[in-house]
């Protein structure tokens, strides 16, 4: 075969493959979307069963959460199928759109192109067919599950209101006493029956040194280790040369817990190797090392809350005998959950009837309640305690006080409901507060340690703690916000309910008919934050690398940043919503009826916004300029988005919108170049030779080293003033900048060559002409002639001060200006 006719050849077959291959093509794709799609035959079945369960209203709980369990399992696989075929339809539907708009009515359009667009809205039709109906069974297994939701709350919130058999009628106390007996036989009865068998003895016999070893290591333990710890803890933060003392101390601290609890483990293992217990008693000895966890966990906590040395600082301000009270029901708290806690377990296991669970369990929920109730009035005691004198009451100590009334009226409640009969009300009023004062604890004791860690990272002293810094509180806000789940556990929350929650947080909400997750939000803040930073470090090196050694002076060098920020900002929200997958047209109804109210409501800060735009494209005024705006005059320190800024003259920032700066007079003396006139008034006596003062101003100008020789100074004699003849001399000035020394200087000139010359600068004049004056000679005349005769007066010369006019005389006055006495 030639070469030619090879070409040809291939030519001819991809001419042919493309029609060819488009159904295979969109054959494969259907294949694929099989696969992918859930057994929705499967999942009918279970929905129909879990809508049968339901209507039938007798699955246990445990059954329900199983169910429960599978639903949310088909739910997740509905999510992920609701994006079958997301890729075809999309390209599908920008086919259509090329295509143009549907005609309307009555129109119509040429064949081929509605062939096309009918073909192409039934490829359409067939791709989402798999989505909707994801969709639609997602609908479906997420009402089943709220159901089962509302079902097992129901449940709850009536058995927390069930009224059971009293603890204080006496005919209930023998159920829990023969409860209690048999549970005792019972072990006793197994520990019998395993000593009888002589392979236990034998097998007893031989691992007697490792119990006793076992044994020996768990009592010392036990009986010192904590001691050891405290001691250690103490001279840690006793050290004053070592720095990070608190961080040390809080940690080592921690083998209060550890130490006993690995104790307690080894006693565990002492008791399991003798292979004496039954199934009751292992139950109860691999229960301990929760159990005594527990208590070690509490008396640590309160030693730490309510610590008065051994730490960095106390969390309360409380006398010493109080913070060891505190201390004291703090661990009690840890006995009264520990021993609530066997008691369930032992309960559970040996099928305790509802008297003796009722019996038993009231001297716990009584003793629980005392110590909330003491607790609280500790924590009032901590919140009424006085600040410094210049300090105003924290408001950690009002949500103290709060937090203890809470917890006084819980240390009633619990006790009172529980003796009426409400086992489950009095239990949920007790434990769950205690458990909850547990936590808050907890975190106030992170909080502090948080801080410690900061205080040894940034090197802080003594004197400048890091409790208040900025990164401590948000660590602790941090720490709070992950309490949540934890405190909602505490107070009833099921598993499935937290994870319910996230359930619906990671599948995001629906705006627009666009799903947004937070996968999608954290995509976006990540390229965002990339492009910003690529933005700022463009604009750094050109700010000090590239535009420095340009000929653009500095406010156009602010302009070029400031747009290339913009510019920046803007494509790194294009880009981090394009690649987080969010599309936004199918928001713009939404966006275009959110632009409404923020264009009114925001409108101020548009229009600074937009003439900001405004002032760094034109760039009327520029970085450096000396402008006049609003009966503001200063030089212009930094033009941003929303404001510029203008310092004074008397070194204080004025923030004038840019609105005002473009839509008002901005009188720029330096915008062109900064060349300006200064323009000074003087007057001189009448009589004094006006070209000789003519001449002297004209010199003074020309002499100073600032003022320009072309144009020339020129001097203006303005007229004749009523004190003075009027002159004015104008200069312009190299650099107005300097305009008011240049004036001070001049001035001083003007009077130094006056004083030489001899030329007079006049004061203003004031001549008294009176109207009648016989009267006043007359009043003095009656005045003497009632006095008796009166002194001569003595001599007058012409030097002497004239005495100053007053209006106290008879007869009439007037004042007139210039002229002589009349």
């Amino acid at each position: 075969m030639t070469p030619l006719l090879r070409v040809l050849v291939l030519v001819l077959a991809a001419a042919l493959s493309g029609p060819l291959s488009a159904p295979m093509v969109q054959a494969q794709q259907t294949a694929a979307a099989e696969e992918k799609a859930p057994d929705y035959k499967a999942w009918e079945e279970l929905a129909t069963r879990a809508e049968e369960v339901l209507g039938q209203g007798r699955a246990s709980d445990k059954a329900l959460s199983e169910l429960r369990g599978q639903l949310v399992d088909w739910r997740t696989r509905f999510l992920d199928a609701q994006g079958i075929n997301a890729a075809r339809i999309k390209t599908l539907r920008d086919q259509i759109s090329a295509l143009g708009p549907t005609p309307a009515e009555g129109e119509t359009e040429p064949g081929e192109i509605a062939s096309r667009r009918a073909e192409l809205n039934r490829q359409l039709a067939e791709l989402q067919a798999p989505g909707l109906q994801a969709v639609e069974a997602h609908s479906r297994a997420d009402g089943l599950i709220r159901e089962i939701d509302s079902v097992i709350r129901e449940r709850q919130t009536s058995k927390l209101l069930e009224l059971g058999p009293t603890p204080l009628n006496p005919a209930n106390w023998a159920a829990g006493a023969e409860a209690l007996r048999d549970t005792l036989a019972t072990a006793y009865r197994e520990l019998a029956e395993a000593w009888a068998l002589p392979s236990r003895r034998a097998s007893f016999r031989e691992d007697l040194p490792a119990t006793i070893l076992f044994l020996t290591m768990a009592v010392v333990l036990l009986a010192r280790g904590r001691r050891w710890v405290v001691l250690l803890s103490e001279r840690l933060i006793q050290a004053s040369e070592r720095r990070g003392k608190a961080v040390f101390s809080s940690l080592v601290s921690l083998g209060q817990i550890v130490v006993p609890t690995l104790g307690i483990l080894l006693l565990v293992s002492a008791l399991a190797t003798t292979g004496l217990g039954g199934p009751r008693l292992t139950e109860i000895l691999f229960a301990l090392p929760v159990l005594g966890l527990t208590l070690f966990a509490a008396r640590w906590l309160g030693a730490r809350v309510f610590a008065e040395h051994s730490v960095s600082r106390r969390l309360f301000d409380l006398s010493p005998e109080r913070m060891a009270e505190a201390r004291f029901h703090a661990t009690w708290m840890g006995v009264v959950i520990a021993l609530a806690g066997l008691l369930g377990l032992v309960g559970e296991f040996g099928q305790f009837p509802d008297e003796a669970r009722v019996v038993l369990g009231f001297p716990l929920v009584v003793a629980g309640g005392l110590l909330l109730l003491r607790m609280g009035q500790i924590l009032i005691a901590q919140s009424r305690v006085e600040p410094a004198a210049d300090q105003l009451r924290p408001y950690r100590s009002r949500l103290v006080g709060l937090i203890g009334r809470a917890s006084m009226v819980l240390g009633v409640l619990g006790p009172v409901l529980g003796a009426i009969g409400y086992k489950e009300a009095a239990d949920y009023f007790t434990y769950p507060p205690i458990l909850t004062l547990a936590l808050l604890g907890l975190l106030m004791v992170l909080q502090r340690f948080v801080g410690d860690v900061y205080d040894l990272l940034t090197r802080h002293g003594e004197e400048e703690s890091a409790s208040d810094a900025l990164i401590p509180v948000l660590i602790g806000l941090v720490l709070a916000i992950l309490a949540l789940p934890l405190l909602a556990l505490i107070w009833g929350a099921r598993v499935a309910d937290l994870t319910e929650i996230w359930a619906s947080f990671t599948a995001g909400f629906t705006l627009g008919g666009t799903r947004i997750s937070p996968t999608n939000f954290l995509t976006f803040a990540i390229v965002f934050a990339l492009g910003y930073t690529l933005t700022r470090l463009v604009q750094g090196t050109l700010r000090s690398t590239v535009l420095p050694k340009t000929r653009i002076d500095p406010g156009g060098q602010t302009a070029i940043i400031s747009g290339l920020g913009y510019l920046g900002v803007i494509l790194a929200t294009l880009i981090a919503v394009t690649t987080a997958g969010i599309d936004l047209s199918s928001l713009a109804i939404v966006a275009g009826a959110l632009s409404v109210g923020i264009g009114f409501g925001l409108q101020t800060i548009v229009s600074n916004f937009v003439s900001g735009i405004i002032l760094l494209i034109e760039r009327p005024i520029s970085q450096g300029d000396w402008i006049e705006v609003g009966g503001v005059m200063g030089t212009v320190q930094d033009i941003s988005v929303r404001s510029t800024r203008i310092q004074t003259f008397d070194r204080t920032d004025v923030i004038v919108p840019n609105a005002d700066l473009v839509s008002g007079v901005v009188t720029n003396w330096t915008r062109q170049n900064l060349t300006g006139r200064v323009i000074l008034a003087v007057g001189v006596a009448y009589g004094t030779d006006t070209r000789k003062v003519e001449k002297i101003l004209r010199e003074i100008g020309e002499n100073h080293p600032l003022v320009m020789i072309n144009p020339p100074p020129t001097v203006v004699f303005q007229g004749f003033g009523a004190d003075s003849l009027d002159f004015e001399l104008r200069v312009i000035l190299r650099d107005i900048n300097y305009g008011l020394s240049v004036r001070t200087e001049l001035n001083h000139e003007i009077a130094r060559r006056f004083a030489e010359e001899g030329i007079e600068i006049p004061f203003a004049q004031r001549d008294i002409w009176l109207r009648n004056p016989e009267t006043l000679h007359r009043g003095a005349a009656v005045s003497a002639a009632a006095s008796g005769p009166a002194e001569p007066a003595p001599p007058r010369h012409d030097d002497d001060p004239q005495p100053e006019p007053h209006d106290d005389f008879d007869g009439d006055a007037a004042a007139s200006d210039g002229g002589e006495s009349r």
